[in-house]
């Protein structure tokens, strides 16, 4: 007679809702392996957002935080997993925000274990998903930076971890930008806009241009020199890191500095090209990030035709705005964007 296949890396799992409270159980037995083995099931069963709804509702959310300083980092590592496949719900984002795990979990970011570590950032970046969460991660800003600032750039499986940390520090940025700039974010980041990983240049140009919203960090784009960099990234093969880049010449040419540091590098030629450029059959994200790309360099021009110089090239290319600006077929947004450039190139005083 043949027996049942018994999986030895996972506990047994009783039956309906009863497991979930089992393996809450074994996960207080004094043997790592048992501990370890509870938490590959709860892993599995995590698949099912029933089972997170039964354990965020049965408290058993808090019962991880003795974990997060087991002496296993085996242990730790799983916890995170668990946290990381709970947060990939709403309501597993929203419990862990309500719980006092954070503070604990934000201290494993310097675990010894770099799987640990990893995981830990993706649950962060969950969190984010979420403006409560980027909210709450506002204070950690400083420490990610610091983060950031000690990565090795030669570990191939550290650029998850810095994708992620930007990813993260991008959208706590977003909803306050003072933490990272007061961290000198620019400077910082200005190192990983020329990274040879095209993931790491694209969230850099992300995080660079939510600090370039305000007007501390249009100042810093410019002090800092990446102006040239930025322009050059304009040319990157991948169309998000150029829409990125575009995102932030468009923020800083607002200020006199920024106009006239783009000017002096011949960007209106770049920017003109990338409006002009037809599009070709490609994947939804690849359309968005063309859009993008698109509206971020007509509004950069925009800015641009306010500086006397740069409306005196402008007004040389006027019937290739035009023509976007008039075309029934263009994009609503794209065309409202062309619209208000002409009107700016236009103006007379």
């Amino acid at each position: 007679m043949a027996g049942y296949l018994i999986d030895p890396s996972r506990a047994p799992v009783a039956f309906g809702r009863r497991a979930v409270p089992q393996l809450f159980e074994e996960l207080q037995q004094p043997e790592a392996d048992r501990r370890l083995r509870a938490l590959a099931s709860l892993c599995d069963l995590m698949h099912d957002p029933e089972r997170i709804y039964q354990t965020v509702n049965g408290g058993f959310l808090e019962q991880l935080k003795v974990l997060f300083e087991d002496e296993d980092s085996s242990v730790r590592t799983k916890t995170c997993e668990l946290l990381h496949l709970m947060t990939a719900h709403s309501i597993g984002r929203q419990a862990l925000l309500s719980s006092s795990l954070l503070p604990s979990l934000s201290q494993l970011v310097d675990d010894s274990s770099s799987s640990c570590r990893r995981n830990v950032h993706r649950v962060l970046n969950r969190l984010t998903l979420l403006p409560a969460g980027a909210d709450a991660l506002l204070a950690l800003v400083p420490k990610l930076m610091l983060k950031l600032r000690g990565e090795e750039d030669e570990e191939e499986e550290e650029e998850e971890v810095q994708v992620l940390l930007l990813s993260t520090l991008s959208s706590c940025s977003r909803l306050d930008a003072l933490p990272a700039l007061a961290s000198d974010g620019v400077s910082l980041l200005g190192h990983k806009l020329s990274h040879r990983s095209p993931n790491i240049r694209r969230e850099a140009a992300a995080v660079m241009m939510a600090l370039s919203v305000c007007e501390d960090g249009k100042l810093k784009v410019c002090e800092e020199s990446l102006l040239p960099v930025l322009v050059d990234l304009l040319h990157d093969e991948d169309i998000e890191v150029q829409a990125n880049a575009a995102g932030v010449i468009m923020y800083t040419v607002i200020i006199t500095t920024g106009k006239q540091q783009c000017l002096d590098l011949d960007v209106i030629p770049i920017l003109l090209e990338l409006v002009s450029k037809k599009e070709e059959e490609e994947e939804e994200k690849e359309r968005k990030s063309r859009k993008a790309l698109v509206m971020y360099s007509l509004r950069a021009l925009t800015a641009l035709a306010e500086a006397p110089d740069g409306r005196r090239l402008l007004l040389e290319q006027l019937p290739l705005l035009l023509r976007r600006s008039e075309a029934a077929e263009e994009d609503h947004d794209i065309r409202r964007d062309a619209q208000t450039a002409v009107r700016v190139i236009n103006w007379r005083p």
